[in-house]
């Protein structure tokens, strides 16, 4: 992987904001999708300028860091995450000068920057797997990509019965006749990690970015770097069974992720990690079948955090979160660690939309935000969530780019349309002034929704994620290692649970009954996802609501 780069900004522009090695102990990150962000040369498409021109909303908003998607060189065919150079950034989104402007910045405003790391696969127009190409079957160069010659007669049939996480097989033959692997797009072919080029080629990516300045990584499939040896089959396929192999994804064994010897790769990443100042930290899309399993990717010789995917999983009910706080804290005890709260990204359905939509999922979306914000460790945001955006659900099937979309019929595109800024008309200040371009479009209701249209406005979406996050930065209950959570009772559907510091008890109540739930007894409202209701002298909060408050 060889480019030209510019050279690194100087040492007093690439300064963290702060020397807290522990930030992202109790962080709030902002994910921001590059493309559906902020169009800055009005071509339709988010860049990095646009990022670097709002970034006092977001600081403005009350989070500490920004997580970024890939920006690099890349022909697009997965929006980003088929990388050509790990080195440089695609004219799409700027150049290396833009984000050394970027992130310094990000950094003047106290913000932190992660970006995203795709150490799994590549693109195929990368360097490399354009050389595998040309060297054809049984050269050094095919031996950084996972080939293999296929079965039955004249290998005609793929190596094994493996399932790309997109749909259909994860292996694509060659002119050739040789196969190569790729666990997602054909246009994305696997690394072999058992390669020591590989590694140490990666390794100098970290050491790119960091040098840049770069706050830390999110390890896309952490989890899937290593598969085992003599590539076995799983043993059932959708084609026999019905049943497609990523069901098993966090439930199953598959041979294909999570695999022992992965953790060797973090092993040798955190000293250099830990070498760079200011706290440069990493963290895990990472999928085990246990929490046993996942705990073993944090810990002070591997990363920092992993998800907590069960979370954004959890069904809107009172004993499902229950179970998933209780079992994400106790995982996060075996490792000294905490846990890493999600609601939604770019790879899955807005939440408004799955706790039912419309003002239904709304109320559920910010009651949820509540209980999130009130939990020890820290909490990744997606970009709109703060708009109560949902997902936009009827997008023509020209317009979607998702490659999933080809394979299964199912897309991605509906939680990455470009958020709303201002105005009335699509794209709603996406990009310049007069600038009516936007690569997804934006529906017709979203006005309402728009940055400028919640600002300053009384119980917007917005404005309570401004409220929560102020509180949650100043209060000493909320700090990520401020005591621990301690469950309290209630009638049935109540969650309640309280938290100590420093002479006050912050409690969280979560609605999800029938009816109005009492909440006397529990101290000062701070901030409530809807408003408290009197009654007989008492409060009661409204269903499918939370509520913060705090006693002395």
């Amino acid at each position: 992987m060889t480019a030209s780069h510019a050279t690194p900004p100087a040492a007093s522009d690439r300064t963290p904001p702060n020397a807290d090695h522990d930030w992202w102990r109790s962080a709030v990150v902002y994910q921001v999708y590059v493309r559906s962000f902020a169009d800055a040369n009005a071509d339709g498409i988010g860049d990095l300028e646009g990022v670097r021109r709002r970034l006092p909303y977001l600081r403005d908003l009350g989070v500490d860091a920004l997580w970024l998607t890939p920006f690099y060189t890349s022909p697009m065919v997965d929006g980003g995450y088929d990388v050509a150079d790990y080195r440089d950034v695609d004219p799409l989104f700027g150049t290396l000068a833009d984000f050394d402007a970027m992130i310094a910045d990000a950094h003047a405003l106290g913000l932190r920057i992660i970006v995203d790391l795709v150490p799994n696969h590549t693109s195929d127009r990368h360097p490399w797997f354009q050389a595998a190409l040309t060297a054809g079957p049984g050269s050094a160069e095919r031996e950084r990509y996972l080939f293999a010659d296929g079965r039955g007669e004249g290998g005609k049939l793929p190596p094994n019965d493996w399932e790309s996480i997109f749909g259909g097989p994860a292996w694509t033959r060659l002119p050739d006749g040789q196969w190569y692997l790729h666990l997602f797009d054909p246009a994305q072919p696997d690394l072999n990690w058992r390669h020591p080029e590989v590694r140490a080629e990666f390794e100098d990516v970290l050491r790119f970015w960091l040098d840049r300045g770069v706050d830390g990584f999110r390890i896309d499939v952490a989890h899937g770097m290593i598969k085992a040896e003599g590539l076995p089959d799983v043993g059932f396929s959708t084609l026999t069974t019905g049943r497609r192999q990523v069901e098993l994804l966090g439930k199953g064994r598959l041979p294909y992720f999570d695999q022992d010897e992965v953790h060797d790769i973090y092993r040798a990443w955190r000293p250099i990690l830990d070498s760079y100042p200011g706290g440069r930290m990493a963290v895990a899309e990472a999928w085990a079948e246990t929490p046993q399993r996942l705990a073993r990717y944090i810990g002070p010789d591997e990363l920092h955090q992993a998800f907590s995917f069960d979370f954004l999983d959890a069904t809107w009910s009172a004993e499902s979160f229950r179970k998933v706080i209780d079992t994400a804290l106790a995982e996060s005890a075996i490792v000294g660690a905490p846990t890493t709260w999600v609601l939604s990204n770019h790879d899955k359905q807005r939440h408004v939309t799955r706790y039912g939509d419309g003002p239904e999922g709304l109320r559920r979306a910010r009651a949820a935000t509540l209980l999130m914000l009130a939990l020890p460790g820290s909490a990744y945001l997606y970009q709109g969530e703060e708009l109560g955006l949902p997902e936009v659900l009827d997008l023509p099937d020209e317009l979607r780019q998702d490659p999933a979309f080809r394979r299964t019929g199912e897309s991605r595109d509906g939680c990455r349309v470009p958020i709303p800024w201002n105005g009335e008309l699509p794209p709603y200040g996406f990009g310049p002034q007069g600038c009516d371009l936007s690569w997804l479009p934006a529906p017709a209701t979203w006005g309402a929704l728009s940055v400028a249209a919640q600002t300053g406005a009384p119980g917007s979406t917005l404005e309570l994620y401004r409220d929560a996050l102020r509180i949650r930065r100043a209060h000493p209950a909320l700090a990520a290692d401020a005591g621990d959570v301690t469950w309290l009772e209630t009638g049935p559907g109540v969650l309640a649970f309280s938290r100590a510091a420093a002479g006050t008890v912050l409690t969280c109540v979560v609605n999800i009954s029938g009816g109005p739930a009492p909440v006397d007894g529990y101290g000062d409202p701070l901030v409530a996802s809807e408003p408290l209701t009197a009654r007989d002298g008492g409060r009661l909060l409204p269903v499918d609501s939370a509520a913060w408050f705090e006693r002395r």
